[in-house]
């Protein structure tokens, strides 16, 4: 991990772990996901092995980790805004998972969950947070890609 990564994986990391101090969220261990998996997008985004019209769905999820404009803005919302970040990264990670297999996501993964039980509790967590009808829109818009 670079510094810059680095950098923005512990910001994320630190601004989650005092949001998480303060307040019970139920889903507190979900909100922990984030900066693992921004550092497993970025990382797969950069690795050689993976072609580049694969890389594109990376790519936009890094984009949407990392814009101020999404559908639960971390500006206003605080650490809570991140969850409609992890959904789509979850979401992302599951499709290249089912075309490509988990070989390559488990080397690069620097969580300590296991990284396909994570995405699969996330999937479940995102249907049910966001509701069944914005959660659709959301996967139709990535799928686009």
């Amino acid at each position: 991990m670079n510094k810059k990564e680095q950098d923005f994986y512990k910001k994320i990391r630190i601004q989650i772990s005092k949001y998480l101090d303060k307040h019970n969220f139920q889903y507190g261990d979900v909100l922990l996901l984030a900066p693992d998996f921004f550092h497993l997008l970025v990382k797969l985004s950069l690795d050689k092995r993976i072609p580049p019209e694969k890389k594109v769905k990376f790519v936009g999820a890094i984009a949407y980790f990392i814009s101020p404009i999404d559908l639960l803005p971390e500006a206003f919302l605080g650490p809570i805004g991140y969850m409609d970040d992890i959904a789509i990264a979850a979401y992302v990670l599951n499709d290249y998972i089912n075309k490509n297999g988990p070989d390559i996501i488990y080397e690069h993964w620097a969580g300590d969950s296991e990284i396909l039980a994570s995405i699969q509790n996330v999937l479940t967590i995102a249907n049910k947070y966001l509701g069944e009808g914005l959660w659709s829109k959301i996967k139709s818009k990535v799928n686009f890609f």
